[in-house]
């Protein structure tokens, strides 16, 4: 049986050597075929970590695929000059297919452009699935049948979400309008 400090080293050791992202439950059946350590103990190791490195210039976060270790966000700059590629730069138009796209889904590229009043590029929808943002998740009950577009779990790590719920919340161009004329005809009638 292993003790608690050793399920921290070999939780802490699993997800620095991991690329991407890891469950709780995955870290306890990938690592630890001991059947006597439970998903609690592991979950309450991980925990543990967490507070480890709290004030360090590393943190463990969890995203929607699990666990992981990064940077903090405020030496983000700094850091930055470490790499001799720069980020990718996206255009206005990928950047509102993707909003529309992250609030709406799932969404059509029909739908998209009705909204947007322009068409939407093969390209656009080309780069953000081999971003890895989006995914086709069936295709919509009519006429053509179009392919419904969502986020995915790697968006959502990307973005270091753990769900959609933790997005900011925005007012749609209808619930806008409805205030508005709500507070029009208030106006009017206190005349």
């Amino acid at each position: 049986m292993m003790n608690s400090n050793q399920l921290k080293q070999l939780l802490e050791a699993a997800l620095f050597a991991h690329p991407q992202p890891l469950s709780a439950e995955q870290l306890r059946q990938l690592l630890l075929n001991d059947s006597e350590t439970s998903l609690t103990a592991v979950k309450k190791a991980l925990d543990e970590l967490q507070q480890d490195y709290q004030e360090r210039g590393v943190q463990l976060v969890q995203v929607a695929s699990g666990y992981r270790f990064q940077t903090r966000a405020e030496l983000g700059q700094r850091l930055a000059g470490l790499w001799q590629e720069k980020p990718p730069r996206y255009s206005q138009a990928l950047l509102e297919t993707l909003a529309l796209i992250v609030y709406r889904q799932p969404i059509t590229r029909g739908e998209i452009e009705q909204v947007r009043g322009v068409s939407v590029s093969s390209n656009i929808m080309k780069t953000l699935q081999e971003r890895g943002w989006i995914k086709v998740v069936g295709v919509k009950e009519v006429p053509g049948r179009p392919q419904l577009y969502a986020t995915t779990n790697e968006f959502l790590d990307d973005f270091n979400l753990k769900t959609l719920d933790e997005l900011p919340v925005i007012d749609s161009p209808d619930e806008k309008r409805t205030a508005e004329t709500a507070t029009n005809e208030r106006d009017f009638l206190n005349d």
